[in-house]
């Protein structure tokens, strides 16, 4: 999205952040639940648990699997420390790929 590229080079962050504060926006403006699924930037958890901090959003639900060596570990135990309902994988494994399983075996279970 062009809009989210060059508000993140504007701010000096990254595009996963500035995704995920338009995504809390338009949960908060559906008012429906919202699940986050998230298999690739941890830089999307940490501004999650930032904005979870600041009393801006609470998703209703978080998977949280990202991949790498940067921030990972960290990210994924940020998210860890809230009361926010999640599935989160420790260590530095993960990917869409994972994420997108998760949601399907969710989706697949539910009556």
């Amino acid at each position: 999205d062009e809009t989210v590229a060059a508000e993140a080079k504007d701010c000096g962050v990254t595009r996963a952040s500035v995704s995920m504060e338009h995504a809390a926006r338009d949960a908060e403006a559906s008012g429906r639940k919202t699940i986050f699924a998230i298999g690739n930037a941890p830089t999307a958890l940490i501004t999650l648990r930032e904005m979870y901090d600041e009393g801006i959003f609470a998703p209703d639900f978080v998977i949280g699997v990202p991949v790498g060596f940067v921030n990972v570990v960290e990210a994924k135990e940020l998210i860890l420390e809230t009361g926010i309902p999640h599935i989160i994988n420790r260590g530095r494994k993960g990917g869409s790929n994972v994420a997108a399983a998760i949601v399907n075996a969710l989706l697949y279970t539910m009556e």
